[in-house]
């Protein structure tokens, strides 16, 4: 219990800091350090003051400026060109809400009887930004393009295996009907192609590699008319757009890495709105709390934050240390008391933005840990090396908090920050110990996260050197892959889950919510799972 509280007052210690530092940043911050009361899918805006009140007329045309903490559209070599966020291409399939598939430039879909072949029913009349049909043929050149091998992406990999797993043949069946024919039942195919799994563009702008040859059409209520690569991207109203015409007629997008250069672009109004991955931090969110000026909005996040561990060398090639990392962890103090609460504990490896999330407790036990620690270590102590992305500073907080925690069990971290792309290397080495990670979800089909992390063959479990191996879990994974009953696969996939909150091929540490803040000059500005729903952007009148 004295370790607990010693912990806690740490923590609190610790975010009372970083606070003190980015006070500096807001001139008008709260009296208290508590996150806004915000509900999923619910914007908080404190009402104007009078001296507040607009008594001009606002230009619906006049451009809109948000800020993101990354290029959003890192072109031509990457595999999708720009992010879905820039609502500039459409998949064939989309998600509601609640992960759901539902249409998108397919209207309507029916599987065969055997689960093996899927038809979809194209929408008609869809132009693409470059005047192009949207139509079978243009379907097909896009399985053809990524029939030519993976592309990599700063987003999802493109990769046709993981997005349409034993897909033996794709064909024209007329003008706007297409078919997908699999050697073994799909009966969940649809939650693969979501988004990222479905992506459409003109094949005008494809090379003989499958590369865009400049900026990339799409079919999207937005166009890109210029791309900047670490200044901006601009996009503008698609006024042939087949569905309901965006609000904004352009919105700019200023990359701008560094979260308080960010927040103070903000305050200025230099910037509008931030939106993407890690938009604004919880720190900085609650120091809008009663500024009449700004609003925030949070709801689910596709992203699930986890520690992963060198499990091909001592010691964390013994399940028994690695269950006593996640059982060493304080993720209440992780989720209060440095994120404010814009965050979820779990041990379960599937983010909870999905349909097939299963809940489990989260078991959390010093003297456990102590006892499984003490079984692989005896009576000596072990240093590792604790890697993090060094351009993030609140997770400097967070490695000294789970570094202290792991002094308890045995464990002395060396932390080390690094630029994020030599991290990844030095763990595909194997030349670590800890590294702090994150993983969103391209689709809703869970397979895939367990195909990467759980199976043996998995690039994620090769290139973290996470060395995990489970015999029962490559059995659960083609018994589901071979199910033509959802509920059989969705047996396999429950089961997945309880064995990756039992033997932790990582240590999940919580899921994120999608957390995003914006002046009150604008509207429509509401998180979404995956960004914000950018066409219902425009100013306040």
């Amino acid at each position: 219990m004295k370790t607990r509280t010693f912990t806690r007052l740490m923590a609190m210690l610790l975010t009372a800091v970083m606070c003190m530092g980015l006070a500096a940043c807001a001139n008008n911050g709260p009296t208290e350090t508590t996150a806004p009361t915000v509900t999923e899918q619910q914007t908080t805006i404190t009402e104007a003051t009078e001296s507040n009140t607009q008594t001009s007329t606002v230009d619906p045309d006049a451009e809109i400026v948000l800020g993101a903490q990354r290029n959003l559209a890192p072109g031509e070599m990457d595999g999708y060109y720009c992010s879905k966020i820039l609502y500039v291409w459409e998949p064939l399939i989309t998600q509601d809400e609640n992960a759901t598939p539902i249409p998108a430039l397919a209207e309507t879909w029916e599987m065969s009887d055997d689960g093996k072949q899927w038809t979809f029913h194209l929408r008609q009349g869809v132009k693409f930004h470059d005047g192009a049909d949207f139509n079978a043929d243009a379907v097909i050149a896009n399985f053809d393009r990524m029939k030519l091998g993976v592309k990599k992406s700063s987003f999802y990999p493109l990769d046709i295996n993981a997005h349409y797993p034993n897909l033996e043949t794709y064909e024209k069946v007329d003008e706007f009907t297409v078919r997908l024919t699999f050697s073994q039942p799909a009966p969940t195919q649809l939650y693969n192609m979501v988004n990222f799994g479905s992506a459409m563009y003109s094949p005008k702008g494809f090379d003989a590699e499958g590369n865009f040859t400049g900026i990339c059409a799409g079919t999207g209520p937005f166009k890109i008319t210029e791309n900047k690569l670490d200044e901006y991207v601009l996009l503008e109203r698609f006024d042939d757009y087949w569905g309901e015409s965006a609000k904004a007629k352009t919105i700019r997008i200023k990359v701008i890495p560094d979260a308080d250069t960010r927040f103070s672009a903000l305050k200025s109004g230099e910037i509008l709105g931030v939106i993407d991955l890690g938009a604004i931090p919880p720190a900085l969110a609650v120091e809008l709390e009663g500024n009449p000026d700004f609003a925030i909005t949070t709801t689910k996040s596709t992203m699930i934050r986890f520690l992963t561990l060198n499990g091909t060398k001592f010691p964390f090639n013994d399940v028994r240390m690695r269950q006593a990392v996640s059982l060493a962890m304080q993720r209440e103090v992780l989720t209060n008391d440095l994120y404010y609460g814009f965050c979820i504990p779990t041990t379960n490896i599937l983010n909870y933005s999905t349909p097939f999330y299963k809940d489990f407790p989260v078991e959390e036990n010093l003297e456990k840990a102590k006892e499984l620690a003490h079984e692989v270590l005896g009576d000596q102590r072990v240093s590792v090396t604790y890697l993090y992305n060094g351009s993030d500073a609140t997770l400097k907080n967070e490695a000294e908090l789970i570094a202290s925690w792991l002094t308890e069990i045995g464990i002395d971290c060396e932390i080390t920050p690094m630029e994020y792309s030599a991290q990844k290397e030095l763990m595909k080495a194997g030349d670590y110990g800890i590294a702090r990670m994150q993983q969103g979800l391209s689709n809703s089909e869970p397979s895939t996260i367990f195909r990467r992390f759980m199976v043996t063959s998995g690039d994620h479990n090769q290139n973290y050197s996470l060395g995990y191996q489970s015999d029962e879990v490559d059995e659960l994974m083609a018994k589901a892959a071979a199910a033509l009953d959802v509920d059989e696969r969705l047996e396999c996939y429950n089961r997945l889950q309880e064995i990756s909150t039992q033997e932790f091929p990582v240590v999940p540490l919580f899921n994120d919510k999608s957390l995003v803040a914006y002046s009150t000059k604008l509207t429509g500005y509401d998180a979404k799972l995956y960004g914000i729903e950018l066409p219902q952007v425009a100013w306040a009148q």
